[in-house]
């Protein structure tokens, strides 16, 4: 079965060259505009993380909080007092105020649709958590409207600015022809409500990998269980899988594996690729070595094949924020008005297509899905 977006994507390859926390821009990114006034949409889990560090960054001037929650907004404006902050559950009342440049939205994926597409229209830029949007034709439609407005649209696929995933894509071909690669993510909640664990969670492994390979998937399969939200009466597409199996083929044979659960008391963040001279592992749960290369490999003697050259290496990264090294790109991208090499919303609107296809094979029983994205990229 073939899945095929309803429209080509054109993307610009990533340049993540990184440096430290709200990092010192190039010659060509400087920066010395006035201070982007900014409105938070969402201040939950994620979207405090947002607050803090926009309120905090000396390019953004945080203008207004948006919560259909009085007392998250009750919490915000106690732990960032300032007479200049509109605290409003109105939306719409945020986007009305003059000078507003841009919105971070920190929503549940189901809103993003409505909530981007009428801040673009407002002649507004916009940085929206991940994913983009639940739909393959919105999440395009969004693309295009921000290019005809004239306006960025950046999404929070905040491991991209990781400082492991960055250094790991320049050292990658340390391990030799990439063969293979595996990943594991799997906490003990939090359980969402609007989405299943494959578009929870998934994202965030699949972007990595595609950023290391410089690939897409041509093929994709997921399977999956559904424990805690179980209603019987609902169909298949509107159950919420609580553990995914996923599998990548991309078009160089390198095959992907992904264990997802948030119903796991074992909580684990690991990605490996494997190569032929040895393997990259990132493993976010280990603060003082999060990315480190198990070089290795086998040699033949007659019938038997020993392991030889067998050594680990610790890569050292900068100590930088990801969520803050993503408001700072967002930030410079308002301020040059220029797409986001790393992060736009066309590779947002292409990781919804690959998540939209692994729930058609999820939906038939982990039946292996065609991807048509030789355009996606390039």
């Amino acid at each position: 079965m073939v899945f095929t977006p309803p429209l080509p994507l054109a993307l610009t390859s990533p340049d993540l060259g990184y440096s430290g926390a709200f990092s010192t821009a190039t010659s060509q990114e400087s920066v010395t505009s006035k201070p982007v006034d900014i409105a938070i949409l969402g201040v939950g889990r994620w979207g405090s993380h947002l607050l803090r560090n926009f309120a905090h960054h000396p390019q953004a001037n945080v203008v207004a909080v948006v919560d259909p929650c009085a007392e998250r907004l009750r919490v915000a404006a106690s732990e960032y007092p300032r007479d200049q902050v509109l605290f409003t559950q109105d939306w719409a009342e945020a986007m009305q105020l003059p000078g507003l440049g841009g919105v971070a939205i920190a929503t549940p994926a189901a809103t993003h649709y409505d909530l981007i597409r009428a801040a673009l229209r407002q002649g507004l830029h916009v940085m929206a958590e991940k994913p983009l949007t639940l739909n393959v034709a919105e999440a395009l439609e969004l693309c295009h409207l921000a290019t005809q407005q004239q306006r960025q649209l950046v999404v929070d696929h905040t491991y991209l600015f990781h400082p492991a995933v960055r250094r790991g894509k320049a050292v990658i071909s340390r391990a030799g022809t990439l063969r293979y690669g595996y990943a594991t993510r799997t906490h003990l909640g939090p359980v969402r409500n609007d989405v299943d664990a494959l578009w929870d969670l998934a994202v965030h492994d699949i972007a990595i990998f595609n950023h290391w390979l410089d690939e897409v998937p041509l093929q994709v399969q997921a399977q999956g269980k559904v424990w805690l939200q179980t209603r019987t009466d609902a169909p298949l597409a509107n159950r919420l899988s609580d553990l995914v199996w996923v599998k990548l083929l991309y078009p160089s044979g390198f095959q992907a594996s992904i264990h997802l659960c948030w119903s796991n008391p074992d909580k684990q963040r690991r990605l490996c690729v494997v190569g032929s001279e040895g393997t990259l592992v990132f493993d976010e749960l280990l603060p003082e070595a999060p990315l480190t290369l198990l070089q290795g490999k086998l040699a033949q003697s007659q019938q038997h094949f020993s392991p030889i050259d067998q050594q680990r290496h610790v890569f050292s990264l900068d100590h930088a924020e990801p969520l803050a090294q993503l408001c700072d790109h967002f930030l410079k991208c308002v301020q040059l008005n220029q797409p986001s090499t790393i992060s736009s919303g066309w590779l947002g609107a292409e990781l919804v297509q690959i998540l939209s296809a692994l729930t058609h094979s999820l939906h038939q029983d982990g039946q292996p899905i065609n991807l048509d994205l030789q355009e996606a990229r390039y």
